[in-house]
């Protein structure tokens, strides 16, 4: 497998390097690259359950961006290394003369991880049924709600069980205006940056809910109690 992916331009360095930073304040764990027909799928892990009793759904963000060389590839790799060189692809970027730093962008990969177990849930690429979209404005009070509700009731120094019942009470309630859209998915669109002034359109499939935006899409898969509109 190639190390390096080719990334179309500067912007899409930007784009990619303002993304995963928000997604490391919310877990600094892994990201999923999916590399293919000239564009490349980000993934990153917002919530997912935690063993086998845990009923938390799973709730993926996903932003594209086009690749300036083809390349096919999914691997899954720690972000904060990718920031690295993310990093030093920018410092690469910066001593070019100014005339060159439109031109595509190489970017080399970490070595990849295999213990993720959210990676290995793959969200269908067809068969979406559209929904009636939902203005933007209850995913953001939803989330500053909840974010403002998790900040109150955990006590500093709460161990992990504790934190992760809390967060699963709170973030597993349903949007009002989208009962059968829990409220981590607002959560999610809000903290990578995906709600803005358009309306938030859904999609449906199986057991996977999309919520997408012009900034990127939140991936949904439901509890098997809520899979009923």
């Amino acid at each position: 497998m190639s190390r390096t992916l080719i990334l179309a331009d500067a912007a899409s360095l930007d784009d990619l390097t303002v993304y995963l930073a928000r997604a490391a304040r919310i877990e600094e764990g892994s990201v999923r690259l999916i590399a293919g027909s000239g564009v490349l799928a980000v993934y990153v892990a917002v919530f997912y359950p935690v063993g086998l009793l845990d009923e938390s759904p799973t709730v993926l963000g996903l932003r594209t961006l086009a690749l300036g060389a083809p390349a096919e590839l999914d691997v899954v790799v720690p972000i904060r290394s990718l920031q690295q060189r993310l990093e030093r692809a920018a410092e690469s970027l910066a001593s070019r003369p100014e005339a060159e730093r439109d031109a595509p962008v190489e970017l080399a990969l970490p070595m990849e991880v295999n213990t993720v177990t959210w990676a290995a849930i793959s969200p269908p690429r067809g068969g979406w049924r559209a929904f009636d979209p939902v203005p933007a404005e209850p995913f953001e009070r939803v989330a500053r709600e909840g974010i403002g509700e998790v900040a109150a009731a955990l006590p500093d120094g709460a161990g992990e069980q504790i934190v992760r019942r809390v967060r699963g009470e709170i973030w597993g309630r349903g949007v009002p205006e989208a009962e059968h859209i829990p409220a981590g998915a607002a959560f999610a669109a809000l903290s990578l940056g995906f709600l803005g002034e358009d309306e938030v359109r859904v999609y449906e499939t199986g057991p996977w809910t999309r919520l997408t935006t012009r900034r990127g899409h939140v991936l949904v898969r439901r509890r098997s109690w809520t899979l009923a509109r």
